[in-house]
This record gives C-alpha cells, structure tokens and sequence, in this order.
C-alpha cells in the first residue's frame, strides 16, 4: 500500500516509518523538520511543510490507499492553542477530497469510547490529565473527535504509557471495564499495531485501547 503519515518524526513515529517500510509499504511523511526522520529508504518520500499548509497536506494525501497519524501534542501545561486539531480537520478534509477512506490515528485512554464500562480509575485519569496538562487534554480529545466524526473508515488506538523497550509480544486489545488492558506499551508494538490495522477491519468505528 501507498500510505501516508503524519507525525512520523515522533518517538513512536518513526518506529511506525521503520515498520511501514519493513512490511513492504511505501510510505510519504510530512515533516516540518527532515533533519529529525533518521530513516533512509528508496520507498520513503518526504514533504517538507507545516501541517497548517493546506495545499502540502493535500499533496502529501493525494494517491494514499491510507492515512496514519500519530500526532500528539507537547506534555505542556501551558499548551493554549489546539493545532493539532485544526490539523487533523485539514488531513481529513484532504482525505474526501482526494477520495482515500481509511485513517487510522493515536490517541490515550483520556478519550471515552462507547463501548466503555469504566470504573472510578478509568473516569479519573482524563481529570488528573485535565489538572495537570489541560492544553494537551483538549488537543488529544479534539483530534480524536474530528477523526471520529469524519464519516471516513477510522480505527483511534489508545494507549496510556508509551515506553521503550524491546518488542514485548504480548497485545490486549479491547475497552475499559469490558477487557483485560493494561497500561505500559513498548513504542514499537505500538507502531505495529497502527500499521495492522491497515489490513484489519475488526477495529473500523472504533477505539480500542491498548498494551503490553
């Protein structure tokens, strides 16, 4: 597949870059910083732009069989502005535009699912995240919305504390009080995940979270 990823110079960003490529896709980033993609390979294009650029988002969407985010915003607790979100409107309006349906984006288990049956724990966490990093709060919840109400074919996955280990192996997948999901996720099983969904629609409509 020809897929396209935004966020791609993140910590779980370029993990996800490195398994698009191991896995026989070609994949085109846009990044405001090339200096910061450490990936070389003939099959990764790169589109220098911001992600306010309409016409370079277009451009970097444009011929995609699918979209993969994961943006996230700085763990700031003075974050005021959401550019995240109005850039996930812009990916999205980009999509329709260029007729590509799946999207599969990142988000954390602060975003609610309908599929929940969350305990008090579950109904904590977004409001100690609220108190502490409310900037960031906002951004995660408003990308997650706009994906979620795109009318395209999105997959969200949450997930709670990203860490660097080895590839652990080992996934739960499912929805808060319903299954058995954990907290920690090595970042590359995280990438691995976004990039199974490509070829998985078990999870389309939905917002599964999950771990190690």
């Amino acid at each position: 597949m020809k897929v396209t990823v935004f966020g791609g110079t993140g910590k779980i960003g370029l993990h996800l870059v490195r398994r698009l490529l191991a896995v026989g896709h070609d994949v085109t980033a846009l990044v405001r910083s090339p200096e910061k993609m450490t990936i070389t390979d003939d099959r990764l294009e790169l589109v220098v732009a911001e992600l306010d650029d309409t016409d370079a988002v277009r451009d970097a969407i444009d011929g995609a069989d699918a979209v993969i985010s994961a943006l996230g915003p700085a763990i700031d607790p003075f974050l005021r502005s959401g550019p995240l979100t109005e850039a996930t409107r812009t990916i999205v309006a980009a999509m329709h535009e260029s007729g590509v349906r799946r999207i599969v984006a990142l988000a954390t288990v602060s975003v609610p699912d309908p599929r929940d049956r969350p305990g008090l724990v579950d109904r904590l966490v977004p409001v100690a995240i609220g108190l502490l990093i409310p900037g960031a709060l906002r951004e995660v919840q408003g990308m997650s919305e706009v994906v979620a109400t795109s009318g395209l074919d999105w997959t969200i996955a949450r997930i709670t504390a990203p860490i660097d280990i080895p590839t652990h192996g080992t996934l739960r997948v499912g929805f808060l009080g319903r299954d058995r999901v954990g907290s920690p996720m090595a970042r590359t099983d995280i990438a691995a995940f976004l990039v199974d969904q490509l070829v998985d629609d078990r999870y389309v409509g939905a917002a599964p979270a999950i771990s190690n």
